[in-house]
């Protein structure tokens, strides 16, 4: 099998590598930006548009270019290794991948040539109280009513759901909680009557929302993928996001095992021998997310066999890196003011998000 990149795949890598340069080669502008009220620059995001990389994972015929799984893993691996603050992994690729599969026409067209062009932001509304990790978790209600449905319940960890202009819910239109069957997804609006929120910064410095639903009511048109079989769309949209998460955790850990390597040149202990477990987790991980990307198309069973394989290898390393990071560099790790803690921080979010190591490993037990 041939690894090698094509020459529109090195030319992407070298364009974006340059436009994330720009932005965040001074590491003070990150915390600029984390200061807008959505905890990102709307003026990058502008510019991630006009050099398509926003359109990149969308079909031509609905303004996109056509790219794979590939280049989505190329630009999440520079997203990540510059520690870039933009809702790429949720609006486009997550979201993006829930649009391009949900046939429905209605919606896909409309809103896919959106997110192309920067004027729209989507945002996934999954996770409920006690729900955990577990997608067919959902007690959030949908009743029919007419030509609607009306929602009532609530969501947490919206990722990004603070600039969001529309949200894709989960909600249960039959059944009982925690049955995989009777799940269907919403595209709800921003502005729907009864819906609101409450932005609030995560750990890693990135915004998410808590979502109330009271009585908010959306048209049945809105319904993406099958009545009460959204569970199916949902998994996919989220194996796709795993798997540009894992290429965002390499791209993070390549960063920190090189400042990490740095930094230990300037200090008398020999140390370095550490270091080299760094990169042999880092290459591991790094060939399991290429694994992931290279899968992300197969068919459901086992396209979620490898994403869950990837997640737990990446976990792992992602822990591992780091933890020996923050050792390494004693006390400075763990200032604000150097990057080393934010690479950490990052990590252990991305190491927890969609599920941790031990969740992955019970999905493959299973």
């Amino acid at each position: 099998m041939d690894f090698d990149l094509t020459d529109d795949q090195r030319l992407l890598q070298e364009s974006l590598g340059k436009l994330l340069a720009t932005h965040y080669g001074d590491f003070t502008k990150r915390k600029t930006y984390q200061s807008q009220p959505n905890g990102f620059e709307p003026a990058i995001w502008a510019e991630y548009a006009q050099a398509g990389i926003l359109a990149l994972p969308f079909p031509e015929s609905q303004g996109g270019f056509g790219g794979g799984a590939v280049e989505t893993m190329l630009v999440m691996e520079a997203l990540g290794g510059a520690l870039a603050l933009e809702p790429y992994l949720t609006s486009v690729i997550l979201c993006g991948e829930i649009l391009k599969h949900a046939e429905n026409p209605s919606l896909s067209d409309v809103w896919i040539p959106r997110l192309a062009d920067g004027s729209k932001i989507l945002a996934l509304a999954q996770t409920e109280r006690g729900a955990r990790d577990d997608l067919h978790d959902v007690s959030l209600a949908a009743r029919k009513d007419g030509e609607d449905y009306v929602l009532e319940g609530e969501k947490s960890i919206v990722i990004g759901g603070g600039a969001a202009n529309a949200f894709i819910v989960s909600a249960r239109t039959q059944g009982n909680r925690r049955e995989p069957h009777g799940i269907t997804l919403f595209l709800v609006e921003a502005g729907t009557p009864g819906l609101s929120r409450r932005s609030y910064k995560m750990q890693d410095g990135t915004q998410a929302a808590e979502l109330s639903l009271a009585q908010a009511r959306v048209p049945a048109a809105n319904i993406l993928g099958e009545l009460h079989g959204g569970l199916t769309l949902l998994s996919r949209g989220v194996d796709m996001a795993i798997a540009g998460l894992c290429a965002e955790a390499v791209g993070a850990m390549a960063a920190l095992v090189k400042l990490t390597v740095e930094y230990l040149k300037t200090r008398k202990q020999l140390l370095q021998h550490r270091s080299v477990d760094m990169q042999i987790m880092l290459e591991q991980s790094r060939s399991m997310a290429i694994y992931a990307a290279l899968m992300a198309d197969e068919e459901d069973a086992a396209r979620h066999r490898a994403i869950a394989s990837a997640k737990v290898q990446i976990g792992r390393a992602a822990r591992f890196i780091g933890q020996e990071a923050t050792q390494l560099h004693g006390g400075i790790g763990m200032t604000m003011e150097y990057q080393s803690g934010h690479y950490f921080k990052r990590l252990t979010m991305l190491e927890q998000q969609f599920g941790n190591a031990d969740h992955h490993l019970r999905s493959l037990a299973e």
